[in-house]
């Protein structure tokens, strides 16, 4: 038999997917599996022994180029999908985009949400087997999970992230860059400041009074890690705070961003790609709610500590908002520092 997921964004939606790839070929081995992706997520999926092929979709580069770059590009990616005679296809998006490539792939069975589930609605015309979904679907993942399920029934327990394979040639180059630096030989702690929304963000002088907490406390060289220019200055202002101890990671490619999270004793930050990334790698991680809902996305286990705002509006999903310094310094320092020196392994903890 041979699948084609589709799941073409945003990163950490596409990293909570990833348990599908378990469940799928936990009912047959055989199972020939391929995944429609935005080519920027691609990298992270190159590789994967539970795939097959990846389909990469360059439709940010197709709308910069015009129009007609964007309707030559959709026009070749379906047919590429309807060229592989798919059997079944999983809509794990649930949004318009996701549909038309879903609807034209050729898949004669097409699972996705029902009404209730989809994002957008004319999803609902894309899919002819739709899924609904239970109170036991809360968390991001377990939507993906419930398609699945659908379209592959059985009880069989999956892991609650991932799995995600390090790319040999991206772990040798992140062992190298922790050498040059000295700090292959201590715990180490991986801080991520940037997230897609501003409420999102925990506040800068609450990174910055946690690095020098963990610094002078701790004897810990925390490594900062950024994905844009905002991010990298933010990181400057919060280094600067240690005199320079926490150390600013070069950026490189993702497969680098996840050889270095699975090389990693901790991760802390909010909601957003490197903490789920991390948490597919097998990495403990400690992360920050505001707007968001930690029951929903955050990564689960024993290993993981999700810290949600306790103010009585939150999560709200708000991208702005009058309370948001008020909400963003509802989650203390000292909780954080708390939940670190409970996971992140060493004597002096």
């Amino acid at each position: 038999m041979r699948v084609l997921i589709v799941k073409i964004s945003a990163l950490g939606d596409v990293i909570h997917a990833l348990p599908t790839l378990a469940l799928l070929k936990s009912t047959d081995p055989s199972i020939e599996i391929d995944w429609l992706v935005e080519e920027g997520f691609a990298p992270l999926l190159e590789g994967h022994s539970s795939l097959r092929r990846i389909h990469r979709l360059g439709l940010k580069r197709w709308r910069r180029q015009g129009w007609l770059a964007a309707l030559k590009g959709v026009k070749k990616t379906i047919a590429e999908l309807r060229r592989e005679n798919y059997d079944l296809v999983l809509d794990l998006q649930g949004n318009s985009k996701s549909g038309l490539f879903t609807l034209l792939s050729g898949g004669a069975l097409r699972y996705g949400f029902d009404r209730d589930g989809v994002r957008e609605w004319p999803n609902l015309f894309a899919t002819n087997r739709k899924v609904s979904l239970g109170a036991d679907s809360h968390h991001i993942s377990d939507r993906s999970l419930a398609v699945s399920r659908a379209a592959f029934p059985g009880d069989r327990e999956i892991a609650l992230a991932g799995p995600m394979e390090i790319q040999p040639q991206a772990a040798v180059s992140v062992k190298e860059q922790l050498a040059a630096h000295h700090i292959d030989q201590q715990p180490l702690l991986v801080l991520q400041y940037g997230t897609t929304w501003t409420t999102k963000l925990w506040p800068l002088d609450c990174w910055q009074d946690l690095v020098v907490k963990l610094c002078d406390q701790e004897n810990l060289r925390p490594v900062l890690i950024w994905g844009n220019e905002a991010e990298l200055e933010a990181c400057k202002e919060i280094s600067h705070a240690s005199n320079g101890r926490a150390l600013i990671w070069p950026r490189g490619t993702l497969p680098e961003l996840a050889a270095l999270l699975q090389r990693a004793d901790l991760v802390v930050g909010g909601d957003t790609g490197p903490i789920h990334i991390a948490a597919a790698v097998g990495t403990s991680t400690v992360s920050l709610f505001r707007v968001t809902d930690a029951t929903r996305n955050g990564p689960r286990g024993d290993q993981h500590i999700r810290l949600q705002s306790p103010l009585d509006c939150a999560p709200c999903l708000r991208k702005t908002c009058s309370r948001d310094e008020e909400c963003g310094h509802s989650i203390s320092v000292n909780q954080v520092l708390t939940a670190i020196r409970s996971l992140l392994p060493g004597e002096n903890l």
